[in-house]
């Protein structure tokens, strides 16, 4: 039997005004939203509706307004929890919200959760000093891993700061994260190389590296404070790209994540061997069906609903 993989979203697709639409359209999307932002006491809806986005944008805003979209998406189509021969997967941050709709973990106690990550991690690398770039080439040249992590350790070295490769995001597109200034001389390297595209990205911070330890060994206690139960269907992990029941491993790979890179590419390139034949986008934007079309053009790939 053909089955389905719903992909949720990570941090990056943040504007002023997302999920207003859906939270005025929709009665199911709008108990969403207005069950997270009883969660977290206070009207994060708003914040997402009405700006400033430089509010929006700030880490402890956008990571739980991303999941908060997601829920209402997922919920708007009269989702609950995925089959159990189903799959679910996330990117990054996605990965909360393909944890809550596996039935892993409340979604009053992920957008908590949530909050917590984005405050740690802002704690950890004081605003400005870390950033993310993306570079995009040949998939099986400039943009191999081995290449990458060149231009990292070149970057690093002359910017006497870190620079390591953050998303292996496939189709020839990857992240780097660290020091801005050994980012930024990472960009520079890449365009000399012939990188079609080399720019900083606009998220705040440099998670999936190194600067996260301090927020990673924080992070540890606080998913420990909430309850958590194995997942309904199979969980794809960025960690090792393949499927994940099991509640502790699942824990230790989220503490994981913030230090280390998203093997994307991977998580899709192991789908078709799951028997997985269509897979469904969660979230604002539809950059996860982008990528998917990319690294496997033969997997259907399509938002929820369309």
């Amino acid at each position: 039997m053909a089955k389905i993989c719903y992909v949720f979203s990570g941090q990056g697709g943040q504007s002023a005004g997302m999920g207003k639409d859906l939270y005025d359209a929709n009665v199911e999307a709008r108990a969403a939203f207005d069950e997270i932002d009883a969660a977290l006491g206070k009207k994060l809806s708003e914040i997402m509706f009405e700006g400033p986005v430089e509010e929006l944008s700030r880490p402890e805003n956008v990571q739980p307004a991303i999941f908060a979209v997601s829920m209402a998406i997922w919920r708007a189509g009269s989702m609950d929890r995925v089959a159990a021969d189903n799959y679910v997967a996330g990117h990054s941050l996605g990965e909360y919200s393909a944890l809550t709709a596996s039935g892993a973990v409340d979604m009053a106690d992920a957008a908590r959760l949530i909050r917590r990550r984005g405050e740690l991690m802002q704690a950890a690398v004081a605003p400005g000093v870390g950033a993310m770039g993306a570079i995009v080439g040949s998939a099986d040249g400039l943009c191999s891993a081995a290449s990458i992590e060149a231009i990292c350790s070149e970057a690093s070295a002359a910017a006497g700061g870190v620079c390591e490769f953050a998303n292996d995001n496939g189709g020839g597109q990857v992240v780097v994260s660290g020091n801005r200034t050994a980012v930024e001389k990472a960009m520079e390297i890449a365009k000399a190389k012939g990188a079609k595209i080399a720019k900083i990205l606009p998220v705040p911070g440099c998670p999936h590296c190194s600067l996260m330890e301090s927020a990673a060994a924080e992070f540890r206690a606080e998913i420990d404070k909430i309850a958590w139960t194995a997942p309904e269907c199979g969980f794809i992990s960025n960690k090792t790209a393949a499927v994940m029941r099991d509640i502790s491993e699942i824990k230790d790979a989220l503490v994981y994540q913030l230090t280390h890179g998203v093997r994307w590419r991977e998580c899709v390139l192991a789908m078709p061997s799951l028997g997985i034949s269509e897979v469904v986008e969660v979230g604002p934007g539809n950059v996860l069906t982008g990528l998917v079309g990319r690294i496997l053009p033969d997997l259907k790939a399509h938002k929820l609903g369309e």
